[in-house]
């Protein structure tokens, strides 16, 4: 996909963007990444049901982990295709394509008679995640003054953790509203199918502002439609040298060719050293455990004896916690540097993932269910909020940022390509997974604590900083 491929050239065009431009692109990234919205949105409304859903339909516990990871399946098939479809069809073409995906899907997961069902329509909202995943930071990057580009590059990190909290706080409204989320709210239909019928408002609220920005400038010229490009640089950045930023957006297009895997070969088990790096990255920010925290932290809590309504509760002062230290993270990425936070985040995962482990393998058993004292639900409630705290300032957004920055323009597309697969595929082994270690959780969580402790010593060993490097610098990993 080309807009996985050097931006270096282009940045310059838009160093000389005005207040008034820089106004324009911040309304217009936004609007982009409503696209990793909805991603977090439909990743994560599937914890408030995962407990209504496992008893209405009667399944087992690896049923239900396939219809919680099945969304992954179908977002690993769209963040592969995106690329191809962005360049073909056009940036806002995938956009609007997303917003589609989602609605269908808010309706069929929400009127499934069967589980199969609930999984088809799953799978379909996964597509849009993979979309959506792909094409934000994508259009974003290529619409956005380099003057701003980190900030804006980085709402989509945001948008991702605020639909998460959004998704969460409507599960806990709905199921508070109908008194459980087994229960019927309106029109004869469960709580549960409501919160999946919720994410059809802001799949049309995506799609209909979809319709207010413009195509991307990049793609515009690359399909040589040079006076629609010239009228949306002109919106964008003013009239001033025009000519020349079209040229050099031109050139820069022209030097690329269609990414291949055969760029990344290599003598390290087939791969170069550098792409192995950008997939462990991307395996230990998921082997860590942390999207147990927001696919199936109501029913870890209903497990060791919180009330359905507190655990929606707890779901969402943690998804609330998630925000505030993403914000941080952007805040501070450039001014502390990705590998000390990674370093950081690792510390703080192993301790935390530690304690966790320790107390649920200490904790009996009843009915298969593990039984805490007072202090100990309160010492693990806190230990997985000061997970989230660790991950949300670190591995959460600093991964995406190095997979970005770090590999050599002439293989950034095809690496990309391998390290988001790999990213997707470990998501979908720790989701599917995790509902059959539901009865030793001391043993999922002690798994998830080594990993976390193994990432330390991967970014301590192979991880180097790339704070303050110029694109074309990183090259020098090819030598």
């Amino acid at each position: 996909m080309s807009e996985h491929g050097p931006v270096s050239d282009v940045e310059s065009i838009y160093d000389d963007a005005d207040t008034s431009s820089g106004r324009s692109a911040i309304r217009i990234a936004s609007v982009a990444a409503l696209g990793g919205f909805l991603f977090g949105y439909d990743s994560a409304v599937i914890n408030g049901a995962v407990s209504a859903i496992e008893t209405h339909f009667e399944v087992s516990s690896e049923a239900l982990g396939f219809a919680v990871a099945s969304a992954l399946l179908g977002a690993a098939v769209g963040a592969f295709t995106a690329g191809g479809v962005a360049d073909k069809m056009g940036r806002l073409a995938v956009m609007k394509v997303a917003a589609v995906l989602f609605f269908v899907s808010a309706f069929g997961t929400g009127f499934a008679n069967s589980l199969w069902m609930l999984v088809v329509f799953r799978i379909i909202g996964g597509l849009g995640v993979g979309f959506a995943s792909v094409i934000a930071p994508a259009y974003i990057a290529e619409i956005a003054p380099a003057r701003i580009r980190g900030r804006l590059g980085s709402l989509q990190q945001l948008a991702i953790v605020t639909g998460i909290f959004v998704s969460l706080l409507v599960d806990y409204l709905l199921a508070n509203a109908a008194g459980g989320s087994r229960e019927v709210l309106w029109m004869g239909l469960e709580a549960w199918r409501w919160m999946f019928l919720a994410m059809a408002i802001p799949a049309v609220i995506y799609g209909v502002l979809s319709l207010t920005i413009p195509e991307s400038p990049r793609y515009l010229i690359a399909a040589h439609k040079i006076p629609e490009a010239r009228k949306v640089l002109t919106a964008l950045l003013g009239e001033k040298n025009l000519e020349v930023k079209i040229d050099r957006i031109r050139s820069s297009v022209a030097r690329e060719k269609k990414p291949s895997m055969a760029d990344v070969k290599g003598p390290a088990l087939g791969l170069m050293p550098i792409v192995w790096i950008g997939i462990g990255l991307s395996v230990f920010q998921q082997f860590v455990g942390i999207n147990v925290i927001f696919y199936y932290s109501n029913i870890l809590w209903e497990a060791v004896g919180f009330s359905e309504d507190d655990s929606f509760k707890i779901t969402v002062i943690t998804s609330i916690v998630n925000i505030l230290v993403t914000l941080i993270a952007i805040a501070t990425i450039d001014k502390f540097g990705r590998r000390p936070l990674l370093l950081i985040g690792s510390a703080g995962m192993t301790v935390t993932l530690g304690i966790m482990a320790v107390i649920f393998a200490g904790a009996p058993l009843v009915d298969g269910v593990p039984q805490l004292s007072d202090a100990e639900g309160v010492t693990a409630l806190i230990a997985a909020n000061l997970f989230v705290v660790s991950f949300g300032m670190s591995w959460g957004p600093v991964v995406w940022v190095l997979l970005g920055e770090k590999f050599p323009n002439k293989i950034r597309a095809a690496a990309l390509s391998l390290a988001a697969a790999a990213q997707w595929v470990a998501n979908w082994l720790i989701t599917v997974s995790f509902p059959k270690l539901r009865d030793t959780l001391g043993l999922a969580y002690g798994f998830y604590a080594i990993c976390a402790l193994l990432s330390l010593i991967f970014v301590w060993k192979w991880v180097s900083e790339t704070k303050g490097k110029e694109l074309e610098e990183m090259d020098d990993a090819l030598n």
